[in-house]
Order: C-alpha cells, then structure tokens, then sequence
C-alpha cells in the first residue's frame, strides 16, 4: 500500500522538529525547528482536510526522540472462531488491543488489553506478526506505528463491554463482521488463523 507523498514528507518533517527541538539549546536553531514543525502540520492539513490548529496542537503534544508507537492486538480462539470486539468510536469490529502503556512488556499489555475490552482473560502465547501499519492500513495515520499481534489462550473470564467496546463475540472465519480498517483487517485475522493451525509458523515481519 502506497502513501500519498504529504504525508510521508510531513510525518519525516515532524520527527526532524520534534528530534531538533529535544537537543537543540540555540535558541534560533529551536525556531528553526519549530517552523519545521509548523510546516509539518501545514503540510498534514491540506493533505488530510483538517484544521490546521488542531494538528500543530497534536504535533506539539509529542516531546522527546521521535520513535514509532506500539499497538498490540491479541488473537483469542474458541471453538474455531475468533474473539473480537465492537468499537464504540466507529461501530466496527476489530482484535482487542490498543497502545502498549509504560512500565508494562507488549506480552502484559496485549493481556490487559483483552481483559479491558472483552471481560475475558488469557496468557499471551506467541508473538506472529509484527507490521509496520503504514504498509498494511487505511486510512493513512500521522504517526509510525508498530503494530504487534499475539496469540492468546483463553483461561477465564466472560464477555463483558467496556467504555471503549458495545459488543464481544466470536466469530467464525468466513463470516466476519465489518472491521474497523485503522484497527484490524481480514488479510490479519486470517493469518492469525494461519498461527493459530501451525504452532510452528515463524513470526511474521516488515
């Protein structure tokens, strides 16, 4: 999947800012990088049709060396089918998961996750795939992500919403939900089928 060239020159522009304005101490060097900055979300704007405001406030929120984030998503299987849940942001279906928190490894994360967003609880078996979402999603995102998919076997719990999720439910492998695009797609879900059929599978990479 290939990105559209603003955003590839924006999001490289904001990491050059954001790097510059951590080390930099000169301070015309500092309004350099923060026109950079400026540019950056200008650029993001007129690409994406969003305010310009709203990105530069979101680009500035983002201090330190600038490195990707991390997702992570958990593949949970019952029965042949698999646990996924609703998203209350856009109605759509996705694996449980979310941003990796500090002060916890990807394999506690992915756990809490499931257990926040699902009711259910699991031990995280098997890292299968780590993508770089930029090559694999639509819509395009601001940020570098890693995304990190686990599978999991399931050891209690029952389904149960919470503030992020409406619905839980299994589902088979041919007739899934619609998914949420930014979250999950089909082509992810089918290889954790495939993980899940040969324990043996090596992990997948970008």
């Amino acid at each position: 999947m290939s990105e559209p060239s603003w955003l590839v020159v924006s999001r490289e522009l904001r990491a050059i800012a954001q790097i510059g304005l951590t080390f930099s101490k000169d301070a015309f060097d500092r309004q350099r990088f923060e026109r950079i900055r400026e540019l950056a979300a200008r650029l993001t704007a007129v690409g994406s049709g969003e305010d310009d405001a709203r990105i530069l406030d979101l680009f500035r929120g983002d201090t330190g060396y600038a490195t990707p984030k991390v997702d992570v998503r958990g593949a949970v299987f019952r029965d042949g089918r698999i646990l996924l849940v609703r998203e209350i942001s856009d109605g759509r279906w996705t694996l449980p998961g979310g941003w990796a928190d500090v002060n916890q490894s990807p394999a506690e994360c992915v756990v809490r996750e499931i257990a926040e967003e699902s009711g259910f609880s699991v031990r995280a078996a098997k890292l299968a795939a780590i993508h770089d979402y930029r090559k694999r999603h639509r819509p395009r995102h601001p940020d570098s992500i890693y995304k990190l998919f686990f599978l999991c076997e399931l050891t209690g719990g029952s389904a149960r919403p919470s503030e992020e999720t409406s619905e839980v439910a299994f589902f088979e492998r041919h007739a899934l939900p619609e998914l949420s695009p930014g979250r999950t797609t089909a082509e992810q879900i089918e290889l954790m089928y495939a993980h899940a059929e040969d324990p043996a599978r090596p992990a997948e990479f970008d």
